[in-house]
């Protein structure tokens, strides 16, 4: 028996699916249609239940793409991608699984954006490399987490978003690249870029996502769309287009794959219907104006609802609340969707054909761009990851290294009254800081009276939710510092000069801290030891803020959502950050 044209790689990519398609059932075709979650066994999930679960996907359902949700190191998920590929080469056609995931490498892990790795290289969040701004480096960022997710036989990158941080209460805007969109579309392209590594997607690359198209920052008072309750994107000063650049600047870089949001635009000439739901944004705007052939993929859930995290999740179909499941999967189908994340119920495309509602011919499209990509990626051919390759990348130090010098440079200097850098066998009282993980010079006390200096670490405030618990993974609503902390502050300060360092994971309102201050410091994403480097002067302050920082709550309330810096007399203003060099040897290097 001759072996099939679909798995000889001498021919193209085309010519491969044009060979595979017509020999699968609409059952096989319609497994390629979702792209639900994987688990490793973890407390409360045990390794039976976790591949029980993945052959009923694998083996009768026919899924093959997984967005790999949890996991220790990166051989344990490089064992976990090879048992689903094994599950997937026994079933008739023999379809390898695409793995995808969340971002692995920054320092906000939550179960629905993103599960941070200790084994990888660990770097400052994306607004983290916008304020260091260098194209260059955010390819080898692209790079680097490259050949991390091949080592675990990762090949999807969900990401990047190349959404604008216009609203500065949005709990999503650490993942984007600030709100300048110059800025924003020359870092979405070079990470593009770098995740690929070549001219075109190809055996060696990671296929990048970029999301939410057509632009994920305008949420109604900043809330995510992610909870039910705040499904309105607003554009209040008429910005579509906007926040439609950075995403035309990925297409340019030659992205393969696009997400639309969750939000349901309201007040516009759009549809007020969920973005993957919305003929308007993806039949005539994403596949009409800019002919994108890639795939569309759905963001999470937008059918059935689904346990994350002991929450119930779901269904987020916007504007089509009062459909069925089924409903709202052919209207995805209609506008252009190509594949539904989170879901996993293929029998309701099957019934969609069978019934005669949507054509063979319909699914077929999306199949033919799915499985195309398969073959591009080259996984037909190498499907396995090597577990010793994965075991090695995550303790390569030269990788670990770029990650903790991109967090050094992403540091941002916003005041000093000279009481920087801080002496060595100076005596230090410290709030936030972990001193059994830091190398220092220091003499750490245990009151602020007896210190010569303070060091408080913060993070960017937010308001827990008593409503949902959703509320405990976006963090939402006020970003000034409370009553309570704004006096310890000040009571601090009576003692010794404090230096403040904040974690912006939102542009937070730092102005009633100001007078506490004698030095302010903002992070995006760093460890102690790199904080603690910097206020020595071992290394440099080269960051720079990737966005304004509001004065007040009152000048939040009065932008608009959908415009950037657009908050009246900010405390901060885009760009700001004192540029100061290393004053001793930079100990970085050392610790590789």
């Amino acid at each position: 028996m001759s072996t099939p044209a679909y798995l000889n790689p001498a021919l193209s990519a085309d010519e491969r699916v044009d060979d595979l398609l017509p020999r699968m059932t609409i059952e096989e075709k319609a497994g390629l249609l979702f792209h639900p979650a994987t688990s490793l066994a973890e407390p409360g999930y045990s390794a039976d239940q976790a591949l029980a679960d993945a052959q009923r996907d694998i083996s009768d359902k026919l899924i093959s793409h997984f967005n790999v949700f949890n996991g220790a190191d990166a051989a344990e998920i490089a064992d976990w991608t090879n048992q689903l590929q094994q599950l997937a080469a026994e079933t008739r056609l023999g379809i390898p699984v695409t793995i995808s995931s969340d971002p692995r490498n920054g320092f906000r892990s939550t179960p629905f954006t993103g599960h941070t790795l200790d084994s990888l290289s660990r770097w400052p969040e994306h607004t983290g490399l916008a304020a260091i701004g260098d194209v260059d480096l955010v390819r080898e960022y692209g790079d680097t987490i490259r050949r991390e997710f091949l080592a675990m036989g990762i090949r999807v990158y969900l990401g990047p978003m190349a959404d604008l941080y216009t609203e500065p209460r949005w709990s999503r805007g650490f993942g984007t690249f600030g709100e300048d969109v110059d800025l924003v579309s020359s870092l979405t392209a070079a990470f593009i870029e770098g995740l690929r590594s070549t001219a075109d997607l190809g055996s060696e690359s990671v296929a990048a996502v970029v999301k939410h198209f057509p632009g994920g920052g305008p949420q109604l008072d900043g809330f995510d769309a992610h909870d039910k309750r705040h499904r309105e994107q607003v554009y209040p000063g008429g910005q579509q287009k906007l926040h439609l650049r950075p995403f035309e600047a990925a297409f340019a870089a030659g992205v393969s794959q696009v997400m639309p949001y969750y939000g349901m635009p309201v007040g516009t000439e759009w549809e007020e219907r969920g973005f993957a739901f919305n003929a308007p944004v993806i039949r005539d705007l994403l596949r009409g104006h800019y002919a994108f052939n890639g795939i569309v993929v759905s963001d999470w859930n937008l059918l059935e609802s689904a346990d994350v995290a002991g929450i119930v999740f779901g269904p987020n179909g916007y504007g089509l609340e009062d459909l069925s499941p089924t409903e709202r999967l052919e209207v995805g189908l209609t506008v252009g969707v190509d594949q539904f994340g989170g879901d996993n119920c293929p029998e309701r495309v099957v019934e969609l054909v069978r019934s005669g509602r949507v054509s063979e011919e319909r699914i077929d499209q999306s199949v033919r761009r799915i499985l195309r990509e398969k073959f591009v990626l080259g996984l037909f051919e190498d499907r396995y990851a090597d577990i010793e390759a994965a075991r090695a990348v995550g303790a390569d130090a030269s990788l670990r290294a770029l990650g903790t010098e991109a967090q050094a440079k992403s540091l941002t200097l916003l005041a000093d009254a000279d009481v920087l850098p801080v002496r060595p066998g100076a005596r230090v009282f410290a709030e936030g800081i972990d001193w059994a993980t830091v190398e220092h010079e220091l003499t750490v006390v245990t009151t602020p009276e007896e210190a010569d200096l303070n060091i408080v670490r913060l993070d960017a405030p937010w308001q827990p939710d008593p409503e949902s618990a959703l509320g405990d993974w976006f963090h939402g609503g006020r970003i000034d510092f409370s009553e309570d902390i704004v006096a310890h502050l000040g009571e601090l300060a009576k003692h010794a000069p404090t230096i403040g360092v904040i974690y912006l994971e939102r542009p937070a309102v730092l102005t009633e801290l100001l007078p506490s201050l004698s030095a302010l410091v903002v992070e995006f994403g760093a460890s102690d030891q790199v904080v603690i480097d910097a206020l020595q002067g071992a290394t440099p302050f080269t960051g720079r803020l990737p966005f304004d920082l509001p004065s007040s709550m009152a000048a939040i309330e009065q932008s608009r959502e959908d415009v950037p810096f657009d908050t009246a007399a900010p405390a901060f203003t885009h760009g700001a950050g004192i540029q100061r060099a290393a004053l001793v040897a930079n100990p970085i290097a050392h610790r590789r």
